[in-house]
């Protein structure tokens, strides 16, 4: 009986449901939803009529309003641009992708290097010179491409110069001058040196007990470390080098050494564009850095994710 009784007097417990919270679409979630697809669909359009124009014929793409669906595909235009350009072509990718990717593993190793070097060394002056690279971000490039032209001209002992940089054209009109030129990058160590501070400095310190030297930290620990944000600042130099237009267009005369870019260009005649090869080339031209981003993307979110901003 007593038994019996302890048990009526026991509370009843019972389980203690969790209320799912339901997410209440408000207004400021609807603007911001609403802002993000205006904005994509800006960012997207030029992209999707250049490869809707690629499709079409000239009269087709000039046709107001835009049509954004082909009435009439063609793969004329294509096969117009392979037979225009002929075997330029392949010479104008192979030097877009030599200068490319020898600028992309050049600039991201000496990068990475001064990176290390503002992150996590300790040297008289290092704030100022960090700060005296940020300062050239704010300088244009065509504000320096004057001194750039000049100084690339009387190197000595190239394109025919003597020791005293007169006689040739020096670095101009040749690899010299659109790749030694450009190998430091400002942006490229700002942007390094930022996600190398988020390493702890007692990691390295405990590899300097050991006995390793700063090259052997720099290359063993903090470089795999920094995998994203060295593929984020790779493709960024590989898809900025690969589409330049301006730089090579100013240094270079050979048409042997023009880019794919720069080979464009040669598509007017006498006053007069052909527009649809353009467009099925510029269509080409886009599609290894489609292909790169599509492959290295999660590294580009990743390094902006966890890349800090302090200093």
């Amino acid at each position: 009986m007593a038994t019996a009784e302890l048990e009526r007097a026991r509370p009843i417990v019972r389980p203690v449901r969790k209320r799912r919270k339901r997410s209440r679409f408000t207004l400021t979630r609807a603007l911001r939803y609403l802002v993000l697809i205006v904005g994509g669909i800006i960012f997207v359009a030029p992209f999707a009529y250049m490869v809707t124009a690629s499709f079409q014929t000239t009269a087709d793409m000039f046709h107001y309003p835009p049509q954004w669906i082909p009435l009439h595909p063609t793969l004329a235009n294509y096969k117009g641009f392979f037979k225009f350009g002929g075997s330029a072509i392949g010479r104008w990718v192979f030097n877009s992708l030599y200068i490319a990717v020898t600028l992309m593993i050049l600039q991201t190793f000496v990068s990475s290097i001064a990176a290390y070097a503002f992150a996590k060394r300790k040297f008289p002056g290092r704030t100022f010179f960090f700060f005296a690279f940020l300062a050239t971000l704010m300088i244009p490039s065509q504000v320096t491409i004057i001194p750039f032209y000049l100084i690339l001209k009387h190197v000595p002992l190239f394109g025919g110069n003597n020791l005293a940089g007169v006689g040739g054209h020096g670095w101009l009109d040749s690899y010299w001058g659109l790749i030694v030129p450009r190998i430091a990058n400002p942006f490229s160590i700002f942007l390094i040196r930022q996600y190398m501070i988020t390493i702890p400095d007692e990691l390295l310190d405990a590899a300097r007990i050991d006995g390793a030297s700063e090259f052997t930290i720099w290359w063993r620990i903090v470089m795999p470390l920094s995998m994203p944000v060295i593929a984020a600042t790779a493709i960024f130099a590989f898809q900025f080098f690969w589409q330049e237009l301006y730089y090579p267009l100013i240094m270079l005369s050979s048409p042997q050494l023009y880019t794919l870019p720069l080979g464009l260009t040669t598509f007017v005649q006498q006053r007069q564009t052909l527009w649809t090869l353009v467009m099925a080339g510029s269509v080409l031209a886009t599609l290894p850095i489609l292909l790169l981003f599509f492959f290295f993307q999660r590294y580009f979110i990743r390094a902006f994710t966890l890349t800090g901003v302090k200093g």
